[in-house]
């Protein structure tokens, strides 16, 4: 089986407040050639799924022993996201046929929820609630979503604004989803037991949010893809913050995760190779960027696992990489 391309190790400036002072990036070749492997997600045993968006699969890798498993998932599936249930069953947004699929990994089979709007023609990405029903956003046809997964049940909510791209989307404490309006200079939630979205302007009327994050303080962090910043919205007092990134207004940022110290990291997509970057909340510091050892491409969506303090990724690059996390955890 194919193995890794490259490991790349990032230094920090060692102090005696740190156990480990080195993020290690590693990647594995997809052995499905040109597929656009993307958005993993970490199973409970361990396994790493992920959507091959081109050519139309879920497959899984097991990173002990470097193997993949691959589904069709039929012609024309387009999938563009998955999550993982507790039970192990596999969750993935048909982005080009217009429904939300299920596969049991066990036998194969997959269920099919179809929009109940075709104007909802692709959903895009899916996020569980605490509940464990799923909610989702719809690129192009400018919704909102959430699917009942006890009862197969949809329900769409479609933003005030006309064109407003939902795209990244996650859930606070409270169990309120917030979505980044890609199309335009607005994040948006949905109040608990509501159905209908608020939207939130930020500061500077050229952003585009395009993925979204919440630290442990329920703050609400999202990157500029157009401005090449790192913004944090306070629910609470409304009050906005932004940082330039690293590479300025050509930095492109994209895919996005927390850690469980409340560090930012994200994917400068702009620089060739990408560039992986992290930011600590606390300090409001960043930390200083390593090459994606593919080249990436474009790293368009990222994983936290918080029991290995790792983040997993796809690139464009065709590969599916791990970034181990330094701890930040006092001596």
């Amino acid at each position: 089986m194919l193995s890794y391309l490259l490991t790349t190790l990032l230094f920090f400036t060692p102090t005696s407040e740190t156990l480990q002072d080195t993020v290690v990036i590693k990647e594995w070749i997809v052995p499905y050639e040109e597929s656009r492997p993307r958005d993993p997600f970490v199973a409970p045993d361990g396994t790493v799924w992920f959507v091959g968006q081109r050519t139309g699969y879920a497959a899984s890798l097991n990173p002990t022993s470097g193997t993949f498993r691959k589904f069709d998932l039929g012609t024309g599936a387009g999938p563009h996201n998955l999550i993982v249930d507790d039970q192990g069953m596999v969750w993935y947004a048909g982005n080009t046929r217009g429904h939300i699929g299920r596969l049991d990994p066990t036998t194969g089979a997959i269920t099919k929820y179809p929009m109940p709007d075709p104007a909802a023609r692709d959903p895009h990405t899916l996020v569980f609630d605490h509940n464990g029903d799923i909610w989702f956003t719809v690129q192009g046809g400018n919704f909102v979503g959430k699917l009942t997964t006890r009862t197969g049940l949809i329900e769409l909510m479609a933003p005030t604004t006309t064109g407003a791209r939902p795209y990244g989307i996650v859930i606070d404490s409270e169990n309120r989803p917030w979505i980044a309006l890609f199309g335009t200079n607005k994040l948006a939630t949905v109040k608990q037991g509501d159905r209908t979205l608020t939207e939130i302007d930020l500061p500077r009327a050229d952003a585009r949010p395009r993925r979204i994050q919440i630290t442990s303080d329920d703050k609400v962090w999202y990157v500029d893809y157009r401005g090449g910043f790192l913004g944090r919205y306070d629910p609470e007092s409304g009050l906005f913050k932004e940082w330039p990134m690293p590479n300025g207004t050509s930095a492109r940022p994209y895919g996005m995760a927390v850690d469980a110290d409340d560090r930012l990291w994200f994917v400068e997509t702009g620089p060739k190779p990408n560039q992986f970057t992290g930011f600590d909340s606390k300090t409001e510091s960043f930390i200083p960027g390593v090459a994606v050892p593919s080249g990436g491409g474009s790293v368009r969506h990222m994983f936290y696992q918080s029991e290995a303090n790792e983040i997993w990724f796809g690139t464009d690059a065709n590969t599916i990489g791990r970034a181990r996390l330094p701890d930040s955890r006092p001596l």
